[in-house]
């Protein structure tokens, strides 16, 4: 069985973001429900040596279009700092990130097989083909990244469980 370029990445990454937007809206009721600013959750870290709240969702975006984008350039690079976002355009990034994924088709996707693709930062180039880079690279990040937000909402007594990670699950149908 043959898996393509499509199939491994596209679905997944719209599966976690799917759960991120749902863990972002648990994440809200529970500051709205114990008078918490969603700010404080904003700049919120596990250990202080750790990314806050914000990069973890700005690298939740970068890591799965982001990647699209650069299997289509060839390049990607670290997220920048980007604008400051709050919690509600933290929530659009997701959004606006899962419509920019939807709007990919199999074609589109699957003609980035086998292309070059390098991760550089700085003077550091690690070159990959595609698939690779998606697997041992992007898809790895975007779950690091998504994993630490949700521990993050954790953290703050969000009840957020497994099943909230999980997303909508792509059951035989």
């Amino acid at each position: 069985m043959s898996v393509s370029l499509y199939e491994l990445s596209v679905p997944t990454y719209l599966q976690t973001l799917g759960a991120v937007s749902g863990f972002l809206e648990k994440g809200l009721a529970h500051c709205r429900e114990c008078n918490v600013g969603p700010g404080e959750v904003v700049e919120h870290r596990l250990f202080e040596d750790m990314a806050p709240f914000s990069f973890q969702i700005r690298s939740v975006a970068h890591h799965s279009y982001g990647a699209m984008e650069a299997l289509k350039s060839g390049v990607f690079n670290p997220p920048g700092r980007g604008e400051a976002l709050d919690y509600a355009g933290l929530q659009k990034l997701v959004a606006d990130t899962r419509t920019k994924m939807e709007a990919l088709t199999p074609d589109e996707v699957n003609a980035l097989a086998g292309k070059d693709v390098a991760f550089q930062f700085g003077e550091t180039r690690i070159p990959f083909t595609a698939e690779n880079f998606v697997l041992s690279f992007s898809l790895p990040n975007f779950h690091f990244h998504a994993t630490t937000a949700y521990d993050i909402l954790r953290s703050r007594g969000v009840p957020i469980g497994k099943r909230d990670y999980m997303g909508r699950l792509r059951i035989k149908r």
